[in-house]
């Protein structure tokens, strides 16, 4: 089983126009609400395709029972913790060229108590088994990013792998630490997170085995519509396919993830293709829709071993 720890959790409302006008008044074709966090993301998807998992987040204010009730109509297994803070709503607008607008929302503030709640009902499922744990997506206020250590170390203790997807300062702190199984930052986080613009393949390959170097096992690049990198200490894989339209670009990164997660104990080619057939799923269904397993097409994703390194990555 997977557990999944979204720390900043919200109701996320997609409403998909025709056109969108910023100043002016926009009509709606269609409107959607899913549970929403990169985390909660990843659950649904590992559940819709078969794959054991448990989301942990925090509830509270009036959405709190709405995100729950969300999860649970689709059978998704949840561990939600109380607090004090209304958990927040995120507004996407996507319209019918596949450019999408996302505001987020800063969610609420969770205190010490809250947290160490959290920490024991990760806790409580890895007494059961647990086959990795993946912390995922923002940081709400009162969460220093020295929590996400705080939960590697949790996991650490059972053996059990732990993987993240942030960016910013929380991403920086817990690759310092080390002691990570993979982390899914995009090309610009991963440029951020070294200091220096990436253009090319080996520039992004280069900036990854830095991060190996502080103690991560695996670094997964989204690039967006150009596929996506796998870089260990041996080795580095592209994957990508013939280019698509999206639909809505939210949460594809998460269902990337969750692919990758799926794959586990098969080589890293076949993990990496997985996960971008994932993704390219994703981005072709509304909303934060996560894809169901006649949705993904394996065979349509290329698997590249150590592509050329002079490459830009408009060119892949």
């Amino acid at each position: 089983m997977i557990i999944t720890v979204t720390l900043n959790p919200s109701i996320d409302r997609t409403f998909d126009t025709e056109r969108l006008e910023l100043g002016e008044v926009n009509r709606a074709l269609r409107t959607h609400l899913d549970a929403g966090g990169k985390g909660i993301n990843v659950s649904r998807g590992l559940h819709q395709n078969g794959v054991a998992t448990v989301a942990v987040f925090p509830v509270g204010g009036p959405d709190g029972p709405l995100l729950v009730a969300e999860l649970e109509a689709v059978g998704v297994a949840v561990h939600p913790v109380r607090i004090k803070g209304a958990i927040r709503s995120n507004v996407t607008v996507a319209d019918a060229d596949g450019e999408t607008t996302k505001i987020n929302a800063p969610g609420p503030r969770v205190d010490e108590a809250e947290q160490v709640a959290i920490l024991h009902a990760v806790h409580e499922h890895l007494d059961r088994g647990t086959t990795c744990v993946i912390a995922a997506g923002s940081l709400p206020e009162g969460i220093a990013p020295s929590f996400l250590t705080r939960l590697a170390e949790l996991a650490a203790a059972q053996h059990v792998p732990f993987a993240l997807d942030t960016s910013g300062a929380p991403l920086a702190a817990a690759v310092r630490a080390g002691g990570l199984a993979v982390v899914k930052p995009n090309d610009l986080e991963l440029a951020e997170l070294v200091g220096r613009e990436l253009l090319t393949v080996g520039e992004v390959r280069d900036a990854a085995r830095e991060i190996i170097a502080m103690g991560t096992v695996a670094v997964l690049v989204s690039l967006g519509a150009h596929g996506a990198l796998l870089v260990t200490a041996d080795g580095s894989w592209w994957a990508g396919g013939d280019p698509i339209v999206p639909v809505s670009t939210v949460g594809a990164g998460d269902s990337t993830l969750a692919g990758y997660l799926s794959a586990a104990g098969k080589p890293e080619p076949e993990r990496l293709r997985t996960a971008v057939a994932w993704g390219r799923a994703a981005v072709q269904l509304p909303g934060t829709e996560v894809p169901r397993p006649e949705q993904i097409d394996p065979a349509a994703v290329r698997v590249v071993e150590e592509p050329a390194p002079g490459l830009t990555l408009k060119e892949l």
